[in-house]
């Protein structure tokens, strides 16, 4: 029977044996498939956590996570600045219904924002918790033992040496130790690895996005956020009544405020005086004096812009500044009935401000009559007269001058709803006219006084300007978590991606002329040109504790070594 006939039937049957393994691993429908069992309600939760915790799901989460935060970054949010909402709102009245249906109002705090959330956090959890258990198992075990055929293995090299194997065995051993590797003796070789710091930086990459996720929720749900005008001299203690204004968390509690208190005793604005960038500014300081607790020790120190005060968990920061001019109103009889500094906000850049001044008790006209005055301010530290415009020419206090329009009637503050303590309600107030019948506005320097008619009072702009300054405290628990998070998740994922997983192999055994055959071999988790460089260096240092033998097929070299051993990509590994 000729060779192929005989071929015919093994071939035959190995088509058979191909044939059924590949039915068995086949996903189409099949008669046999068909009569299996369901998989159950365990079967369908096991499918169901395999796949969350699938890398490809957890990316895909990560990536609806951050499509989900675009909106939150367009559109305005309620936790943020509910006067921007209301605004949206009546300007897209067709928009704004299906965006509260939707939640993009509130993004960060909706149910399929926190659906991604959790599903992310649950997800992460499940492929970090295996892949921990497998990696403390790679540490406590060894390295495995080499394969039989060596060259098979991308980077080989062999050479015949005069050493003993054991010789051989114990300086290659020595070698790898000496390296870093772990490494053992295992048969007629030794074994070693190295980079298990590649895993490890994997695992710590993916623990802390766990914990800016954790970071990331306990700040949204215990954070404080609220901002507060000083003029210099004004005091402040941590207290929510005492915030201009204040947002926080679901979960935050008023007891959770940080104690402490300050007081701005000066505020300082420098700006370039000359050149392109006149008036742009230079530096601001604000000069405070604060205590910790109910009764700490008072101290002093310099809040700048991006240098806040940090008092444990909570941070003054120095946000704005302006002008308040000191103002004093008398009513019909003389009597001062209105005396303070009053905090304009600024329009533009050179700190041209405007705000109101409310006069709400006290006040009697002439005739002895109770009445309210308001006042309309506009101010400008740097009057130019040449410049044509009421418009500040320069942000510090150069030429001041304050323009003033009067009221009296009714400011609706008696009503009891809230109202904007810069801006005048004029509906219920009438405006002072002059003797022509024009609206009463004067220009004051600082010193001058525009008297009301008809004996009804004055207003003067006394010959002092105080500066004010703007603070945000923040309180964010999660805020030092985040950052060691983040910090651990870039040095996690540079050692994921420059760290290389690699494995050496050094076999010594006796050849048939019993010579001495050393074969060293190198495998890497991935293709790198660091495995094969590596392993030439580490074979001609062993090479020079074991040189080369004489080739006995060269009688033309039977006095000289074999070369020093070159790394090549071994038969049938790619190059």
């Amino acid at each position: 029977m000729s060779t192929t006939e005989k071929a015919g039937p093994d071939k035959s049957q190995d088509q058979e044996d191909l044939g059924a393994a590949g039915s068995q691993l086949s996903t189409a429908p099949q008669e046999e498939l068909a009569s299996v069992p369901g998989l159950g309600v365990i079967g369908w939760i096991r499918w169901f956590w395999r796949q969350l915790t699938s890398m490809r799901v957890a990316l895909l989460l990560l990536l609806l996570l951050s499509l989900g935060a675009i909106p939150g970054s367009l559109i305005p949010q309620s936790g943020a600045d509910l006067n921007k909402v209301d605004e949206f709102r009546k300007a897209h009245k067709t928009l704004a219904p299906i965006y509260d249906k939707l939640g993009l109002f509130h993004v960060y705090s909706s149910v399929w924002f926190s659906a991604i959330y959790i599903l992310l956090f649950v997800s992460l959890i499940g492929c970090i918790v295996p892949r921990t258990w497998q990696f403390v198992g790679q540490l406590r075990g060894r390295p495995p033992a080499a394969p039989k055929r060596l060259t098979r293995l991308p980077a080989y090299t062999t050479w015949r040496t005069t050493a003993e194997p054991e010789q051989v065995r114990e300086a290659a051993l020595a070698l790898l130790k000496k390296r870093r590797f772990r490494a053992h003796r295992t048969g007629d070789a030794v074994a070693a690895e190295k980079g298990y710091l590649r895993e490890l930086g994997n695992l710590v990459f993916h623990i802390a996005l766990i914990v800016l996720l954790v970071a990331f929720a306990s700040g949204q749900l215990y954070k404080a956020d609220g901002t507060k005008l000083m003029v210099e001299g004004d005091g402040f203690s941590n207290a929510l009544p005492l915030y201009d204004d204040f947002k926080s968390g679901s979960m935050f509690q008023n007891d959770d405020l940080v104690p402490f208190s300050f007081d701005l005793k000066d505020f300082k604005a420098t700006y370039e005086l000359t050149g392109p960038n006149r008036g742009t500014p230079r530096t601001f300081e604000a000069k405070i004096a604060y205590s910790e607790g109910a009764y700490g020790k008072e101290k002093t120190t310099t809040v700048q812009v991006n240098q806040p005060l940090k008092i444990d968990d909570s941070k003054v920061y120095l946000v704005s500044h302006g002008y308040a001019p000191v103002v004093t109103v008398r009513d019909g009889r003389g009597k001062v009935v209105y005396h303070d500094a009053v905090p304009l906000l600024p329009l533009d850049g050179n700190v041209t401000s405007n705000g109101v001044i409310k006069v709400m008790d006290g006040y009697r006209d002439a005739r002895g009559k109770k009445d309210q005055l308001g006042f309309q301010a506009f101010f400008v530290p740097t009057f130019d007269p040449k410049a044509g415009t009421m418009l500040s020419q320069f942000p510090s206090l150069v030429n001041p001058l304050l323009a003033v329009n009067a009221y009296h009637g009714d400011l609706g503050v008696d009503a009891g709803l809230s109202q904007n303590v810069y801006q005048l309600d004029k509906k219920h107030m009438k405006a002072f006219k002059d003797g022509k019948g024009q609206l009463l506005k004067k220009l004051l320097r600082p010193g001058d006084t525009l008297t009301l008619p008809d004996g009804a009072g004055s207003i003067t702009f006394e010959k002092d300007v105080k500066e004010w300054a703007g603070f945000e405290i923040v309180q964010e628990p999660g805020s030092g978590w985040a950052l060691g998070g983040a910090l651990a998740a870039i040095f996690g994922l540079a050692g994921s991606l420059f760290i290389q997983r690699r494995r050496v192999w050094v076999r010594a055994v006796t050849g048939a002329d019993g010579v001495t055959v050393v074969e060293m071999a190198g495998l890497g988790r991935s293709e790198s040109a660091k495995v094969p460089e590596e392993l030439g260096d580490l074979a001609g240092i062993l090479y020079d504790q074991a040189p080369g033998a004489p080739d006995p097929d060269d009688s033309s070299a039977s006095n000289e070594a074999t070369p020093d051993p070159e790394v090549v990509p071994a038969e049938g590994a790619e190059k």
